[in-house]
This record gives C-alpha cells, sequence and structure tokens, in this order.
C-alpha cells in the first residue's frame, strides 16, 4: 500500500481510503435502505482493510439512520482496540436533529455535532473533521472558527471540507490566513472518469493552495464496475437498479464511450473495470486517497487490487481522451492560447 501526506499536513494517509457509508442496515427512512451491509460483514470488511494496510477511513454523521454508520465504526472500535492504527475521519453540516438550528455548520451545530460524533464512534478526538458542504448561512469565519476551537481542544486534529464551490473554498483559506485560524487541508469531492468538472477550478486551486483532494464515488456509484451494459437493465441489487434516475444520468453517449475505452483498458491489464477506474483517479493531479466503498470483503478485496495497478501514459490517453469533459469559456480560451488553464 503506497502511503500520501494528507494535503500539506504531515500525516501519511494510505492511497486508497475506506468509505464506510454502506455499513449498517438502515430503515426504509434512509436513501441507503438497502443498499447496505450487517455490521457483522462491516467488521469483516473492516478487519481485512486494516490488514491490506488501509489505515484511512472516512465516514459522517448522517449517514445511516441517526448516526448509525458512526455507531458501527465505534463498536468496531471498542471490540478491536485499535483506533490508534485508524486516520478517522468524519462530517457534519446535514440535518441530524430538529428545528432551524438542527442542520447547518454555525457554531451552535459544530457544538453539539462533534460531541455526539465522539460518542458514536467511541472516540476522543477526530483526525479529520470535515464541513459536508458550505452553508451559505453561515459566515465562513464562524464555521472557521468554532473549528479552530476544537483543533486547540484536542477534539479535532485536521480540518476538510467537501461539496464547497471553488469561491468559497478560496474565501475560507484567505479567513484562515488572515485571522491566524486552523485551515482546511483537505477536499473530498466526487471526481470520477464520468465526472471530471473538478478539473475546471478545484484542482488547480488544490495545487496551489496545498490541499489533498480526496475524491469520493470514483466508479460513478457502481457505474465504472463493469456490471453495467448499454440498452440492458441493471443487474438485480445493484446500487443503481434502485436508483433508476442516476442511471438514466449516466446514459450518454460520452459514458458509455469510457465504459468501452475502461473495459478495453482492462482486458490489456488483466484487471477489472473497477480497478481500472480507481487507478485513473489515483493518478490524477493533487489526489491524496481515493475513497472507495464496500458492502463485502469480495469487493474489498477486488478494490484493493487497485493500489497496485499501473497504467501506463498511453492508457492513461486513452481513458483522458474517451472520458474528456467540456471546459467550457474561459477555461478553453485560455487552453488554446497557453495549452493550461
Amino acid at each position: 500500500m503506497e502511503y500520501r501526506k494528507l494535503g500539506h499536513s504531515g500525516v501519511k494517509v494510505s492511497s486508497l481510503c475506506l468509505g464506510t457509508m454502506t455499513f449498517g442496515e438502515p430503515d426504509q427512512n434512509s436513501f441507503m435502505h438497502q443498499v447496505g451491509c450487517d455490521e457483522k460483514t462491516a467488521f469483516a470488511i473492516m478487519d481485512r482493510a486494516l490488514e491490506a494496510g488501509i489505515n484511512f477511513w472516512d465516514t459522517a454523521d448522517v449517514y445511516g439512520n441517526d448516526g448509525l454508520t458512526e455507531r458501527v465504526l465505534g463498536n468496531w472500535f471498542a471490540q478491536s482496540k485499535r483506533r490508534d492504527e485508524v486516520v478517522l475521519a468524519t462530517k457534519f453540516r446535514f440535518r441530524m436533529g430538529k428545528g432551524p438550528n438542527g442542520t447547518g455548520a454555525s457554531r451552535y451545530r459544530i457544538r453539539a455535532a462533534v460531541e455526539e460524533s465522539l460518542r458514536r464512534l467511541k472516540t476522543d478526538r477526530i483526525d479529520l473533521y470535515q464541513v459536508h458542504m458550505q452553508d451559505n448561512d453561515t459566515p465562513e469565519e464562524e464555521t472557521l472558527r468554532a473549528l479552530d476551537d476544537l483543533v486547540h481542544q484536542g477534539k479535532v486534529l485536521y480540518l476538510g471540507a467537501s461539496n464547497y464551490a471553488a469561491y468559497r473554498l478560496v474565501d475560507s483559506l484567505w479567513t484562515s490566513k488572515a485571522q491566524h485560524l486552523s485551515r482546511f487541508v483537505a477536499l473530498q469531492a466526487q471526481y470520477s472518469l464520468v465526472s471530471r468538472e473538478l478539473e475546471r477550478e478545484h484542482v488547480p486551486l488544490c495545487e496551489q493552495f496545498g490541499l489533498g483532494i480526496l475524491p469520493y464515488s470514483p466508479l460513478a456509484s457502481g457505474f465504472l464496475s463493469g456490471k453495467y451494459r448499454k440498452g440492458q437493465p441493471p443487474p438485480e441489487a445493484s446500487r443503481l437498479a434502485k436508483w433508476k434516475d442516476r442511471l438514466s444520468q449516466f446514459d450518454t453517449p460520452r459514458h458509455w464511450r469510457t465504459l468501452e475505452v475502461v473495459d478495453a483498458v482492462a482486458a490489456e491489464l488483466k484487471a477489472t473495470a473497477a480497478q481500472v477506474s480507481l487507478a485513473w483517479v489515483l493518478r490524477k493531479r493533487a489526489v491524496a486517497s481515493v475513497i472507495f466503498g464496500a458492502r463485502s470483503v469480495a469487493q474489498l478485496e477486488d478494490n484493493l487490487k487497485a493500489a497496485e495497478l499501473k497504467l501506463d501514459d498511453a492508457q492513461l490517453k486513452r481513458l483522458d481522451e474517451a472520458s474528456a469533459l467540456e471546459l467550457g469559456y474561459p477555461y478553453e480560451f485560455m487552453n488554446r492560447i497557453m495549452g493550461r488553464w
């Protein structure tokens, strides 16, 4: 397993990050209903992930019902006594309580959110605490000052952002510098062969300011796993069989063209489509660790091989060209004149 620095921080994390959104069996009120795995399976996945060298795990308070996934992780930490072997990341921002203050990134909300996560996770600290999405109703300085307090208290070690617009992320970094507050070291964002919008603004931004990119959904909800074929119904029990609206969004010439090249490269390397798709993201600029999910130990084993898979420059170029995104203005203009943007 390769280990990389998490942005400009000194902590090192595995190039693959275990995403835990599928851990636990939520009820029908959760969007993850019938998509998760039971606690016993989750324990087996965590055991094997750590054995394979994956020391970086990501979760969030909203995964499952009422903090279900955080509780599953907390139970594993209590049973295994291996908490200090894991760089633990979680997130807050979305609704977890009633009333107007049961959601958001205000100081009021953060104070409650962190204590609830610590209790569920059965730990004394969160290694990477991430704002799950920018809160336009709360001044960024208020959010950062509350998070900075948690760092000084030792309840949080590092800070991260997720689902931030580029303008807000730059404003946040400037505010941290000007006000001498702890700053973000990482950006968690959707990034895959079929979702490359991040390359317009966020990738250059993260390179310039030293943020490690943590791509989530690198297999595009399973579309890039090799399970799906044009004109054929999705396999039963697959995630996109349940989320048919999302599957319809992938039904475009660009996406099927991309999948064809993924399959071709996979055949050349005697690898799976999922492994090739993960290996592509691992080669991209500023990426610190790629978050992947697994509902079984078998899925975990398949994804682990991506850390060792080497795409040559020609294969990388074919994948880049097949999945190329229209940059739009002003990026196309700058790229045409200077060869970059």
